[in-house]
């Protein structure tokens, strides 16, 4: 007889501090072999760092990492942060920054390693700041 695995969740709430995104992938890993997902864990480690890493260089206040599955051996990967502004080339493809800058790849890395990434725009939630929830699938 077939077992049905119940959908779950997981949101780890972090602070601005500079340890959060590496603590945040320690979670994702711990997480994703308590579930029987560890195949998962190259592609959507990457997809965490970069998107963890974004919401830490590019905002001063908390951010937060959901994991969530969206059908069996399917995985979304979000990350809340305060900043209501989706960042340029996120949602739609964008250009790439040059060969030798040191910065900009990050996203444009999550778009070409995920199977979908979309944004939200929260609004004011009255105890919540609102900002944003960039998420990318795998």
């Amino acid at each position: 007889m077939a077992t049905v695995t119940p959908p779950w969740a997981y949101t780890l709430h972090l602070p601005h501090d500079p340890h959060a995104p590496g603590i945040a992938r320690a979670t994702l890993r711990t997480v994703l072999d308590a579930h029987g997902l560890s195949a998962l864990a190259p592609t959507a480690e990457l997809l965490a760092s970069e998107l963890l890493t974004n919401a830490h260089l590019h905002t001063t206040g908390p951010y937060a990492l959901r994991l969530r599955t969206m059908e069996p051996g399917r995985l979304r990967v979000a990350v809340w942060d305060t900043d209501p502004k989706v960042p340029p080339g996120f949602e739609t493809a964008g250009a790439v920054a040059p060969w030798d800058a040191e910065g900009g790849r990050g996203l444009h890395l999550v778009r070409a390693c995920a199977d979908a990434v979309g944004a939200s725009v929260l609004g004011d939630l009255g105890a919540s700041k609102g900002g944003k929830l960039l998420w990318a699938e795998c």
